[in-house]
């Protein structure tokens, strides 16, 4: 009996650490030129495939705001809502091979996401290859 009780203790802490250290939820964004809190990201999960959508714009000057200088099927789609990270596939400890737009300039880049740590995300954008871009550092949202 304590054997089974040992063994289903190790289980759940080994569930609870594996599921900890995802990416999937809530994340406080931070615009890496001025160091201001902008939002709230959901990075969510769908059949293997990682998103990231704006559910929440702490200015409220840009709560209404529309993406006006994306292009296709985000022009002028609200920002609230938007889904601006898609196609991130897990590869080790990384998300890669995904698309981040920049609703500030409409543009399209190439993204990858790392768990810096259990409650840090690193986000970076970039042009061609890594060296070329920006990077962000997002804070979970603990519920």
């Amino acid at each position: 009996m304590n054997k089974k009780l040992t063994l289903i203790t190790i289980l759940l802490l080994f569930f609870q650490i594996s599921f900890s250290q995802s990416v999937v939820g809530k994340w406080k964004t931070v615009d890496d030129e001025t160091g201001v809190e902008k939002g709230i990201v959901e990075i969510y999960e769908k059949d293997g495939v990682f998103y990231g959508k704006i559910i929440e714009i702490f200015e409220s000057q840009h709560k209404n705001k529309k993406c006006a200088l994306c292009q296709g099927e985000n022009k002028d789609k609200p920002l609230l809502g938007l889904t601006f990270i898609k196609g991130l596939k897990k590869d080790g400890h990384e998300y890669n091979g995904g698309k981040i737009l920049d609703p500030k300039n409409g543009k399209t880049y190439k993204c990858y996401i790392t768990l810096e740590e259990k409650d840090k995300l690193k986000v970076r954008g970039f042009i061609g290859i890594s060296l070329f871009g920006r990077t962000q550092y997002w804070s979970r949202i603990k519920n």
